[in-house]
Parts: structure tokens; sequence; C-alpha cells
């Protein structure tokens, strides 16, 4: 009996979402970390990315913010992306982690946010591109944020008042809706910039 309650208590759901999401993600880094190398190997190469002038990841990859510490971006995304598959399988495992994991963890997925959305800025301001790639783990990122942020708390892995934790389980409730106006904003600034609508209804 208490091994089926331990069995219910665990969040199923985010566990599986944070494996699948780290995983697409961390293939998206893959990916542009290959075509990244082919292209050092061979600069006449056409990365698999480059789909038109406007849909295109060559001109991402040889700017300056395409290796903002000095070494390829792609290299941060395939070593990030592991953590949220590794933490998504040890829930499953029925591993219980301590407030200090929870805000190292969350610290991260934040400062991965911030780098999206400094990263999507720079690629249609500066750049005037839309990396398909690019695209994907900016898809990823983003929900993984919201969707973390007010889990432990919520889920009363992590112990807090209850007030507070009401409070977790409203944020949780409505984590869709920040990725969802995070993603119309994204398209819509998208579009005033670079039209992009009219790049695809071709």
């Amino acid at each position: 009996m208490h091994a089926e309650s331990l069995k219910r208590q665990r969040p199923f759901a985010f566990a599986i979402f944070s494996i699948i999401a780290g995983a697409i993600g961390w293939f998206a880094s893959f990916e542009l970390l290959t075509e990244y190398i082919k292209t050092i190997k061979a600069p006449d190469y056409v990365p698999n990315c480059n789909v038109s002038i406007l849909v295109t990841c060559g001109p991402n990859m040889d700017s300056w913010q395409g290796s903002l510490f000095g070494f390829s971006n792609t290299i941060i995304g395939v070593a990030a992306f592991m953590a949220p598959i590794l933490v998504g399988a040890a829930l499953l495992a029925g591993a219980r982690f301590s407030r200090w994991f929870w805000m190292i963890y969350q610290t991260g997925l934040l400062l991965g946010l911030a780098l999206v959305f400094w990263l999507f800025s720079q690629s249609v301001f500066a750049l005037g591109t839309l990396c398909p790639w690019c695209m994907v783990v900016w898809v990823v990122t983003i929900p993984l944020f919201w969707f973390s942020i007010a889990q432990p708390y919520a889920s009363g892995e992590v112990s807090v008042k209850p007030g507070t934790r009401a409070f977790f389980s409203q944020l949780r409730s409505w984590a869709w809706v920040f990725v969802l106006v995070c993603y119309i904003v994204i398209a819509f600034i998208a579009q005033l910039q670079l039209n992009w609508l009219a790049e695809f209804s071709r």
C-alpha cells in the first residue's frame, strides 16, 4: 500500500515532459553542432537547416552571437539539455530532490530562458534570419522553464507553507498561458521585423 501511494505521488506527467522536451532540445543542439563542425571542415558545405535566405542557420553559426563564450553555443545546448532528461528520469525512478537542487536547476532554466530571448533578439534584429534548429531549442526551453518553476513547491516535493503551496499550485495551472504568451510575443516580433508569414506562404 505504501509503495502504491508513493507511485501515485510521483510527478509522472512532469517527468515525462522533462525527458521529452530535454531530448528534443538535445537533438536540435546536436544537429546544430554537427552542422557547425561540417562547415568548419568544408567551408563550401551547405547546412541542412539552410532552407532559404530567411530560414537559415548559416549566418547564426558564423556570427559572434553564435559563439557567445568563445565556443559554439551548441556545445552549451548539448550539455545543458541533459539536465531535464536526467531530472525527469530520476523523478520517474522515485527520486526526491532537496530545495537547493531545485534552486540550482531553476536558476539554470532561467539563464537558459534569458539566453533564448537574447539570441532571438539578435537573430531577428541583427542577423535577420530564423534558424530552424534554434527555434526548436526556443520552443522547448520556454515550457521547460515555466512548467518547472512551480512544480517542486506545488507538488510538495519541497516543503512550503500551505498558502505558499496554494500560490505555486495556481502558478503551475497558469504555466501553459505564460508559455503561449511567450510564443505569441516571439511570433509577433518576428513577423513585424521579418514578415515570416510571407516566407512560409510561398
